[in-house]
């Protein structure tokens, strides 16, 4: 589908190799990191030895576990040294002590391994020995899932470097690497029992595709709603793993995933006449957008009341309730700016770009209140590229007569 959209314009040899030299290098970069971190978590700690013993107390705000879990993991710690512990739940429940006396032992390398009783087995250090390594080697695996969707982002750029201008490619690759720093600076942290590579990896994937869908949708293609899918079933993974904004995955599920093939389907059959790659598109009316801010307003209030009355609970916002709730009614705002901005888009309308924005500006608040600095970087592409896209989408409307026929 990509050769239809196609320029015939021979792409810059000397960019081509400049693009082909950088995308080895994240290759290299990519293998060396998985491999060095993977080796580290695998490697012999050598001989161990008794050191002594450490009193560890109870990090209650790291625990939130209900009848519902299975097993309760409970972290001591001094401030420097740590032990996790797993209980069921049963004797989750019964414990009392905040305090325990845990036993240190000492790697070969250095390590400095706990344990709540002398003598642990061979299974037990080595367990104990990798989970620590492999928190300690967070920034390496985290680096190596950084370059890897930078490398995705070049060679998107490399196949397809005629179908963008180097506005575009330019645009999409500052967008990328902003993305791979943050990540670097700001790692997540593990949430839920998902560890925070996991997470990162997730938040990466959804900005790469949310801003390839985004340019698509600007360069007025059909082909955004194949990439669309993509972006609805990451959107959906991270709702689950990080357990919040309900109300965006019932509406990723049951709403956008539906209208992004109906949309297709739609936009298939109103190719513009001159350039059948591009689709016709129009504006909304003065008393639609009335309706649709009243819709929106009830959809909120609706929404956001409901939800905030369900009994669940996670371990992202450090248990606030209050910042809970607050994140619930924006996100349901959020959400139902978003069915209106899906449905802008099915029709074809200009006012999508508009729904964007506001969209983008109540998920940034959402970021910022949960710390996932890295998507903010995606919301940064959203507010340039729908400058972008409104601006091309207002030339092409000024220069066409508008559709008087049925938007169907």
């Amino acid at each position: 589908m990509w050769n239809k959209i196609k320029s015939f314009k021979e792409p810059n040899r000397k960019l081509r190799i400049t693009e082909e030299v950088i995308m080895v290098l994240l290759l290299v970069g990519t293998v060396f990191s998985f491999v060095y971190g993977f080796s580290r978590v695998n490697g012999n700690y050598g001989e161990l030895s008794y050191k002594g013993t450490a009193e560890l107390y109870r990090d209650f705000e790291a625990e939130d576990y209900d009848e519902d879990s299975t097993v309760c993991d409970v972290v001591y710690t001094d401030g420097d040294n740590s032990m996790i512990i797993t209980y069921t739940y049963e004797d989750y429940v019964n414990l009392e002590d905040e305090s325990i006396t845990a036993y240190e032992y000492v790697t070969g390398n250095g390590t400095s391994l706990f344990f709540d009783h002398m003598d642990p087995s061979i299974e037990e250090v080595s367990s104990t020995y990798r989970t620590m390594v492999a928190n300690d080697s967070m920034s390496i695996f985290n680096l190596g899932t950084t370059l890897v969707i930078l490398l995705i982002s070049l060679f998107v750029v490399y196949q397809f470097s005629t179908c963008f201008t180097t506005y575009e490619k330019c645009w999409f690759i500052t967008i990328m690497v902003l993305a791979a720093i943050f990540a670097v600076i700001f790692p997540e942290e593990s949430a839920n029992g998902v560890n925070g590579v996991v997470i990162m990896l997730l938040y990466l994937l959804d900005t790469f595709l949310n801003i390839l869908c985004e340019l698509l949708i600007s360069k007025q293609s059909r082909y955004n709603f194949l990439v669309s899918v993509a972006v609805e079933i990451t959107e959906i993974l991270i709702c689950v793993v990080l357990m919040y904004r309900f109300a965006t995955m019932a509406t990723t599920l049951f709403f956008w995933l539906p209208i992004d093939i109906l949309s297709y389907i739609n936009w298939s059959k109103h190719k513009d006449d001159a350039e059948e790659e591009l689709t016709a598109v129009r504006r909304l009316k003065g008393y639609q957008e009335v309706l649709v801010i009243l819709a929106i307003i009830v959809w909120t209030v609706g929404v956001g009341y409901l939800l905030s009355g369900l009994d669940i609970y996670t371990d992202f916002f450090g248990n606030n309730r209050t910042i809970e709730t607050a994140v619930i009614y924006i996100d349901a705002c959020a959400s139902a700016v978003g069915v209106a901005n899906g449905l802008f888009i099915f029709f074809r309308l200009r006012e999508q770009w508009i729904a964007w924005y506001i969209c983008a500006a109540l998920e940034a608040i959402i970021n910022i209140i949960s710390g996932q600095y890295v998507l903010l970087i995606l919301k940064l592409g959203y507010f340039t590229n729908t400058t972008y896209g409104y601006i091309k989408w207002s030339r092409y409307i000024k220069s066409h007569k508008e559709e008087e026929a049925s938007v169907f």
